[in-house]
């Protein structure tokens, strides 16, 4: 792994338009980011790689691999780690969110877009990043969590989630006595992304509790009707 001077970030940008590439790279500098720059997603894997990312930018029509298929390997990949991923896109339907997000965004923006809104969504992205690597293992129960390595062991048992699942868990876990409404979920993992859905969190859940319940019978998540999810006491 190779060290920069930031103490802000590191920012890797998959991005084939030279202009958008240019726009993006200015002003993370100017906030104090290092960038390193990708034109396709072959090199942006193989820097990813290379480099302990803090965050990508990374665009979605990209020439020989998809930015979609892009992230799926990024989020496969052992170097993920909590690397925060956004995807920037002209594709603005609903469905094409929804597939990136599932692929392993965890933030959406459409292009065209407000400079300041991406240095706001990048700026909490890192936070997010920074406070996730601070916390390491997390337990409750019979629920063993290992940030750094997105794991889960439940009643030792190792289970196979995505990274928006690992995220619901790893808030729920944070805060084992607090009910989350829809609404606070959705802006805590989607970071105020106000064109996706509450539904797409019980969506999430569902996959989270059928996921659980593979290794282990513990109904661990609680829903409260009419509000929203929590964990039961006993797990």
């Amino acid at each position: 792994m190779k060290t920069y001077s930031s103490n802000k970030g590191l920012i890797l940008i998959v991005e084939d338009e030279p202009s958008q590439m240019e726009l993006l790279s200015f002003n993370l500098n100017a906030e104090g980011y290092d960038v390193l720059k990708a034109e396709d997603g072959e090199k942006g894997l193989l820097l990813f790689k290379e480099n302990n990312i803090d965050l990508v930018l990374l665009d979605w029509m990209l020439p020989n691999i998809s930015g979609l298929e892009v992230c799926r390997q990024m989020r496969r990949s052992k170097d993920s780690s909590d690397c925060h991923l956004i995807m920037l896109t002209a594709r603005g339907e609903e469905e094409d969110k929804v597939r990136g997000l599932d692929m392993g965004a965890d933030d959406y923006i459409v292009k065209p877009y407000s400079i300041k809104e991406l240095l706001a969504r990048v700026r909490s992205g890192i936070r997010i990043r920074t406070k996730t690597k601070s916390h390491g293992l997390l337990t409750y129960g019979k629920i063993e969590m290992d940030i750094n390595n997105r794991s889960v062991l439940i009643d030792k048992k190792s289970i196979s989630i995505g990274p928006i699942e690992f995220k619901l868990l790893q808030i729920l876990i944070q805060s084992p006595k607090q009910v989350f409404s829809r609404m606070q979920l959705l802006e805590k993992i989607w970071q105020n992304n106000l064109e996706v859905e509450t539904r797409t969190v019980d969506v999430h859940i569902g996959r989270l509790r059928k996921a659980i319940k593979y290794v282990s019978n513990a109904e661990i998540i609680k829903t409260v009707r009419g509000f929203g999810y929590s964990l039961n006491e006993k797990t």
